[in-house]
């Protein structure tokens, strides 16, 4: 695993623990049989009593039984168990920052202690419920409306691309309230709710190791109590997608480290022309000093944006910066790598391929590289090309 500028130094005793912690149970009880649920298209619902063990869900969170780690321990927990697969990272990513996060930043006494304690335990199972089939990169155009129905809220709408929709206990969904010109609130939404359903979506081929859903509702009626109290408007769902920005551009180190040292292994050992590796030729070498180079910067990148939302300084801004780079950069080491390991590269003997096409996903979701690209833009020049 890369680490060339030498992090690890600036790592406090525990986020050094998390590492080492979450890297041994990558590689006991992930990496054996991811592969295998990749190609079947499961996931390994048995880890999820282990992952809530370790205090990974909601681990940056405090109180409630969360760990309260720092943002960088939070971080490494991300790249360890993105090194494994990144729908396990998802798994974690949605659990912890999209839905036990905005119940802990603008939930209600009663939702926090009735929701984070379980979710932390992974006792409960949480999804969110914001893109829908006609709304993707503009959520602000979504259809799913909530009508106040005198002690209750009636919701309608569907909701697509949802992480952990079929395994959820709750869903998270995010509706215009009173009609398509309404603002937009955050509702808990057991998902046992009559005219509540989720399908999976099926013949994916990324994320195969990922629950991904629809949600449909129809007329799905909740108590008034359901609605986040303290958010209104589009603060909250971005909020929410800023938190995990965060996490992934931490979690894709991770996935591009597990191809570079599975990348350099195999060109070390992989003999051909004279009989030496293919690791001695100089455009093998370039490659690996080019990934290097970018891994490094992504590396970097990442424990910055971390101090800086330690001491309350990062900005949306700066996370669409690392996510937009750090994806990048992963992306485009899965490919060298898969070059370097030739045809040997496509199958799931090597972790490479299923990276690959996993960080094809990650590019687009979460905010695709092009959003990513304007939001910069327009924090740069103050004008939007949005518009």
């Amino acid at each position: 695993m890369p680490d060339f500028f030498e992090i690890a130094r600036h790592l406090t005793a525990e986020e050094q623990t998390v590492q080492r912690t979450v890297r041994a149970f990558v590689d006991a009880r992930v990496l054996p049989t991811i592969g295998d649920h990749f190609e079947r298209g499961t996931f390994p619902t048995e880890l999820i009593g282990e992952i809530a063990g370790l205090g990974l869900l909601g681990c940056n969170l405090h109180g409630y039984g969360c760990a309260g780690l720092s943002e960088v321990g939070y971080g490494l927990a991300m790249q360890e168990l993105e090194r494994g697969d990144s729908g396990i990272r998802s798994f974690a990513s949605v659990q912890g920052s999209l839905v036990m996060y905005p119940i802990w930043a603008f939930g209600s006494d009663a939702q926090k202690a009735r929701y984070l304690p379980k979710m932390a335990a992974g006792e409960i199972i949480g999804c969110f419920g914001l893109t829908e089939p006609d709304a993707g990169s503009n959520p602000g155009g979504m259809r799913t409306v909530a009508i106040d129905d005198g002690d209750s809220y009636v919701i309608t709408g569907t909701k697509r691309w949802i992480t952990n929709g079929n395994l959820a206990q709750v869903a998270l969904v995010w509706a215009k309230l009173g009609g398509q010109d309404g603002p937009v609130h955050g509702f808990l939404v057991p998902t046992d709710s009559k005219g509540f359903e989720a399908r999976l979506i099926h013949k994916k081929m990324s994320l195969r190791a990922s629950v991904t859903s629809e949600l449909i509702m129809e007329e799905v009626r909740v108590p008034k109590e359901a609605i986040l109290p303290n958010v209104k408007g589009m603060k909250g769902p971005l909020s929410c997608l800023t938190s995990a920005r965060f996490g992934i551009a931490w979690g894709v180190i991770g996935a591009a480290n597990a191809c570079f040292d599975s990348a350099l292994d195999y060109a070390k050992n992989r003999v051909q022309f004279a009989g030496k590796p293919i690791a001695s030729h100089q455009l093998v070498q370039a490659k690996f000093a080019e990934m290097l180079t970018q891994i490094s910067g992504a590396q970097l990148m990442a424990l910055e944006a971390a101090r800086l939302k330690e001491e309350k300084k990062l900005r949306p801004q700066h996370v669409s910066m690392i996510k937009r780079n750090n994806v990048r950069v992963a992306l485009d080491a899965a490919r060298v790598c898969r070059d370097i390991l030739g045809g040997n590269g496509i199958t799931l003997e090597y972790p490479i391929m299923r990276h690959l096409c996993n960080l094809e996903t990650v590019s687009t979701y979460e905010g695709t590289h092009d959003v990513h690209t304007l939001i910069l833009g327009q924090d740069v020049t103050g004008i939007s090309a949005f518009e």
